[in-house]
């Protein structure tokens, strides 16, 4: 690790995320927006799964879902969360924590209509989380909302939304040959970040 460190100490993480991600776009094999996303419940007991990253701004991180999910009903009870991102084919990780708030209805409508038609249903037709008797439940719930939603515009269901995590310290991480990875996290204090690295 001679010269310059391998993960530059710019101002802006966000930035350096965003420059990161699309060099993942070009390289990793799929989904280079999936993100591991953790919640807890108000007691402590954690949970983790993939979810895909949908925007990411000055604001943060922005995934959809359905907020009567378990994770939904965790972030409804404590929404203290942590994301991770790993391109194991650049050889990098992204970790980020802070706490998660919904965003607005008409961001969460806009998204909504971006998604294909068969997605939509599938938004209405499952009750995430929920237990499922049988595979032909599902199939017979999708066809019902295919007929009644036939000819129209599949409208956003009141319990789908999307979340935002305002990063409170996001860390990247570098992979370096016989275990000295190359590790700098950012602080957020007010609209300003400070950095340092980390052992690794």
């Amino acid at each position: 690790m001679e010269g310059s460190p391998l993960i530059p100490e710019v101002s802006n993480p966000i930035a350096l995320f965003r420059q990161w991600l699309d060099e993942a776009e070009t390289q990793e094999p799929a989904l280079a927006n999936a993100m591991s996303l953790a919640t807890a419940t108000a007691d402590g007991k954690p949970s983790v799964r993939l979810v895909l990253l949908k925007d990411v701004g000055p604001e943060g991180f922005v995934f959809y879902t359905n907020a009567e999910s378990r994770k939904g009903e965790e972030i409804a009870a404590n929404p203290a969360a942590a994301i991770c991102f790993h391109w194991k084919s650049l050889r990098r990780q992204v970790r980020a924590e802070g706490l998660l708030t919904k965003v607005t209805n008409a961001d969460a409508d806009a998204y909504w209509a971006t998604r294909p038609r068969q997605s939509q249903i599938a938004g209405w037709a499952s009750e995430q989380s929920r237990i499922l008797p049988s595979r032909a439940l599902l199939q017979t719930r999708v066809a019902e909302f295919e007929a009644r939603f036939a000819g129209h515009p599949v409208p956003r269901p009141a319990y789908w939304t999307g979340f935002c995590l305002a990063p409170e310290a996001i860390e990247f991480w570098y992979d370096v040959p016989n275990r000295l990875h190359d590790r700098l996290i950012f602080y957020r204090k007010g609209d300003s970040w400070r950095t340092e690295r980390l052992y690794p």
